[in-house]
């Protein structure tokens, strides 16, 4: 295994330019651009001592509709390592070219959360590459440490694994059922509006500069109708509207369905079950679901 570490966030806009040269035709074939196939690349990249601009986290909350507060959003750690995911993506060791591959669902498992005036590490790294009847999916998976004082050793903190979807023929059934085949969205009750420079205000917190989340013509350009809503956007704003009723340690699984065009109207709702808090996404226009998603402590 390689490993290399960063001592800061790699600058996000290069690596979204390097990301689309891939499928630009002949370049895409050119060696150090051409990614392989069928492999998970052998590397993990770190950075170590990430700590929390306020500023920044300020402007992610209100966003994204966390209230202010002296710990993370649980999605937060995301940040810190999205950088790192677009480095990996880019690496023509990863078995895929990034432009086209749709984040299918996500998991986070918060085992304690990080305060704000705490420093941790981000480890990320790419895992089981697997058959899916339209494809493959691949898992990019994220871990959060903080050092222990004294014991030499550190605290797993935070894990997520991002699990992305590439289109190709010649898939197969999946091996394992999908975490929440089945689970349907509640009844909505709360109504989010949703302003076209969405995805522009979000990528400009995030990073995530994906041309199908910015304006209508860059959408189009890879065969939307117009700009689309981030899902990990879609996955925080579900998370803040539930805020007050997570634990403290949790895992959350959620499934990105429909990509939500913006401008539009969306429904949210949410009910609890037990233990399980499950909750959605829904179009207003049409019954079509979004996300949907389940948190269990």
């Amino acid at each position: 295994m390689t490993t290399r570490v960063f001592t800061s966030a790699p600058a996000t806009l290069p690596l979204m330019l390097k990301a689309a040269l891939p499928a630009i035709p002949v370049v895409g074939g050119l060696p150090g651009i051409k990614h392989t196939t069928g492999t998970t690349p052998d590397l993990v990249l770190e950075r170590h001592g990430v700590t929390t601009d306020r500023r920044h986290l300020d402007a992610y909350n209100e966003v994204c509709g966390f209230p202010r507060g002296d710990v993370l959003p649980a999605t937060y750690p995301h940040m810190a390592a999205f950088a790192l995911h677009m480095t990996l993506m880019t690496d023509t060791s990863f078995p895929f070219a990034p432009m086209g591959l749709v984040h299918l669902r996500n998991t986070i498992t918060q085992h304690r959360p990080i305060r704000v005036d705490e420093s941790f590490d981000v480890s990320v790294h790419a895992a089981d590459l697997r058959p899916h009847a339209k494809g493959s999916l691949i898992d990019i998976v994220t871990v959060a440490t903080i050092p222990s004082t004294g014991s030499g050793g550190s605290e797993v903190v935070w894990e997520e694994t991002m699990t992305l979807f590439s289109r190709h023929k010649g898939g197969s059934a999946e091996t394992t059922p999908a975490p929440l085949a089945g689970v349907e969205a509640p009844a909505g009750v709360v109504h989010w509006k949703l302003a076209g420079d969405l995805g522009r205000r979000y990528a400009a917190v995030s990073g995530d500069r994906n041309p199908i989340h910015l304006y209508p013509l860059t959408a189009k350009a890879f065969g939307f109708p117009t700009n689309i809503a981030h899902g990990m956007w879609t996955l925080a704003r579900s998370l803040a509207a539930v805020q007050n009723k997570l634990p403290e340690s949790f895992t959350n699984v959620a499934e990105f369905r429909k990509p939500i065009l913006l401008p539009s109207t969306v429904v949210f709702g949410s009910s609890t079950d037990g233990d399980v808090l499950t909750f959605g996404v829904k179009g207003t226009k049409k019954p079509v679901t979004h996300l949907v998603g389940q948190v269990r402590g």
